[in-house]
């Protein structure tokens, strides 16, 4: 009786002790002491930090920085040729997700992501994903970009409007075509001259891009590049901006401009490495207005509360999915 007694006792203290040890490691396990540590992010941009772009981008991981969720550090005006090396060396360094533009370095890109896999790899780019961990978004801005463009359509008197992009790549055609399309939707007869400069920082070229358009009767620019602004508000013409908000600078010169939110998705994937989930998928979504990464900013003091009203009744129609902007990554064409 003793013994049976005894043996029920230290059964019961054995599993305490179980119990308290598995509470124990469930608190300070490794895995969420690495969730809690803030995660070691860095950038590769192939221009200045400051071009639209790169800016979305930066802003977003120094936000993440300034919470404490990450450590993040980055490079900029790297070249094509040495994309690779600097890939390798942030994964070689032991940083956990690095995010940057594949666009001109597909395949070097992909190729370093394949060597490891156990690094994260947030890259913008035209093509799919890549198992097990190169995962792409692009800046899906095309629905501010379509209301923008009815702004555009409604404030241009000569029926002429000038679009300059850096190159005709889909990220920046399906914006374009989304402009045109809204510019459309309030004036049909409107007509468009498309130019790409083949650069993605080259504001002096962009501006004498401009100076042509405008010559030709142009009097609303859409300004995909930065130095498209500069020529509008020294000829006295409507530009629309995208990306970021640059009215400030061009006073009674932009109209509205389409604005890139990128925190939803580095912030979508912060969480996904930090819970170890991160996979290789397309991140483009989180670009969607619906989901917070698009926006469209106006100058009231240029646009008439008439004009705003049929926008805002558009853009409630995009929230809430009766209507959808079409998609179309086909490269834009002059139509005079």
């Amino acid at each position: 009786m003793f013994a049976t007694c005894l043996n029920g006792f230290v059964r019961r203290q054995v599993l305490a002790a179980v119990v308290v040890f598995a509470s124990v490691f469930a608190v300070y396990s490794p895995a969420k002491v690495l969730a809690a540590e803030p995660l070691k992010v860095a950038a590769i941009y192939t221009v200045p930090v400051e071009q639209q772009w790169v800016d979305r981008i930066h802003k977003a991981l120094n936000a993440a920085q300034e919470r404490g969720d990450i450590i993040y550090v980055y490079s900029e005006n790297t070249a094509n040729t040495d994309y690779e090396r600097v890939m390798r060396e942030y994964a070689e360094a032991g940083h956990q997700l690095i995010v940057g533009e594949a666009f001109a370095v597909e395949r070097a890109a992909r190729n370093v992501a394949s060597e490891y896999p156990e690094t994260a790899f947030l890259m913008g780019s035209s093509f799919p994903a890549a198992e097990p961990n190169f995962a792409v978004f692009d800046n899906f801005i095309h629905e501010p970009s379509y209301l923008s463009g009815m702004i555009a359509g409604a404030k241009s008197k000569s029926g002429k409007i000038g679009l300059i992009g850096g190159f005709a790549i889909p990220e920046v055609n399906r914006l374009m075509h989304a402009f045109m399309m809204g510019a459309q939707s309030i004036n049909p007869e409107v007509k468009f001259t498309v130019n790409f400069i083949n650069s993605w920082y080259d504001p002096p070229k962009a501006k004498e891009t401009a100076y042509a358009m405008i010559d030709s009767g142009v009097d609303v620019l859409y300004a995909e590049r930065f130095g498209v602004s500069d020529a509008a508000m020294e000829k006295g013409i409507f530009a629309i901006g995208n990306v970021i908000d640059t009215a400030s600078d061009y006073p009674k010169t932009i109209l509205a401009s389409a604005i890139w939110h990128m925190e939803p998705t580095i912030d979508k994937a912060i969480a996904a490495v930090k819970a170890g989930e991160f996979k290789a998928e397309d991140y483009g979504k989180y670009s969607f207005m619906g989901h917070g990464g698009g926006s469209l900013v106006v100058d009231k003091t240029l646009v008439d509360a008439e004009l705003l009203g049929k926008v805002k009744a558009v853009e409630a129609s995009i929230l809430d999915g009766s209507f959808a902007v079409t998609i179309n990554d086909e490269e834009p064409k002059s139509s005079m």
